[in-house]
């Protein structure tokens, strides 16, 4: 039996909510909010809705407000979005198009138009995923080179670091299942599986005296190691035209951030640092670690996973430890498949 699909239903007011809720609840499941926040919320919740109908005239967050924040996180940007409103002037529709939402529906609700509105807004948006699963196969083997690579590239650093290489491609595909945890798409966790291999590239420009350093780098050293995040930036160069680039240089630049605002280059805090450089962030020390260095033994799964929950809102997001711990038997199995 195929599972039935989620609406999230946002509206101010309990009767517009009543109405919808009652319309779509016997094909679909339905999830409410009475704010913009409150819908923020649930559509970053795992598991996320599929569609989102979503009114405009809204105190706190207006719909606009509530669409547009939506669209610029990695993870919901992919969800459909269809206004509810009864202000529906060409100027307005052309306004919520542009922000990201994929239709209008106008109140009063006709049932039979809004319906038939979102069924096809979920066809299209699955025939879109069925598309990009299509494209990926007919084009396995340009996508394959490429990824190596990149993969390559990653790994160049590592070796310069005194590691195997295997670490880059253990901590690409953490990353890419945490990212689908936290509802990325398909499509931005690939990207991101494939981005991740770059992100300690800057190293390949530090000194070997100070990357080899057997023993702890003193203060003069530690901001020349530093600097290993602008050269990878660097390195990386113009990422307008990539996406895969641009997520590259976001890890690169802002994985050794911390959700505290303790982290470095920028001293970024909780969501102001990019969600992708956030998961790189647990996938990488998760990583290190667990494995054995020329300077450490490795430490066990069960203690890193202490460290992990005592750094929650420290060092990493919380919700992203939750997820990682959830999904750690996956984690583990990659772990396994990827040895050094």
């Amino acid at each position: 039996m195929t599972e039935r699909a989620t609406l999230l239903i946002v509206d101010d007011t309990a009767e517009n909510l009543d109405v919808l809720t009652g319309l779509f609840k016997t094909d679909y499941q339905v999830k409410a909010a009475k704010s913009g926040k409150i819908a923020i919320k649930l559509a970053q919740m795992v598991p996320q809705p599929n569609l989102i109908l979503l009114d405009i005239m809204m105190p706190e967050l207006d719909g606009y407000q509530v669409c547009e924040i939506l669209k610029s996180q990695p993870n919901t940007a992919h969800i459909p979005i269809i206004f509810v409103t009864a202000k529906i002037s060409p100027e307005d529709e052309i306004k919520g198009l542009s922000l990201g939402a994929v239709d209008y529906i106008t109140k009063p609700i006709t049932p039979a138009v809004a319906m038939q509105r979102v069924q096809t807004q979920l066809a299209l948006y699955n025939q879109k995923q069925a598309l990009y699963l299509k494209v990926k196969e007919q084009t396995s083997e340009i996508n394959h080179s490429k990824i190596e690579m990149v993969k390559r590239l990653g790994r160049a650093a590592e070796y310069k670091d005194n590691e195997t290489g295997m670490h880059v491609l253990r901590m690409s595909h953490y990353c890419h299942v945490l990212a689908l945890a936290c509802g990325m798409s398909l499509e931005d966790s690939d990207v991101l599986r494939e981005a991740a291999p770059m992100h300690d590239i800057g190293k390949i420009g530090i000194p070997d005296a100070v990357l080899l350093k057997p023993g702890k780098l003193d203060a003069e050293e530690w901001e020349v190691m530093k600097t290993h995040v602008d050269i990878g930036v660097d390195i990386l160069g113009d990422t307008s035209g990539s996406k895969l680039l641009k997520m590259a240089a976001q890890v690169a630049q802002s994985h050794h951030e911390k959700w505290d605002g303790s982290g470095y280059p920028q001293g970024l805090i909780g969501e102001q640092i990019p969600l992708v450089a956030r998961i790189g962030a647990v996938a990488d020390v998760f990583d290190a670690l667990t494995s054995e260095r020329p300077y450490k033994q490795p430490w066990s799964v069960d203690r890193t996973v202490e460290l992990l929950i005592e750094e929650k809102g420290r060092h990493f997001e919380p919700d992203l430890v939750d997820l990682f711990i959830g999904n750690l038997e996956k984690i583990l199995e990659i772990k396994n498949k990827f040895r050094d």
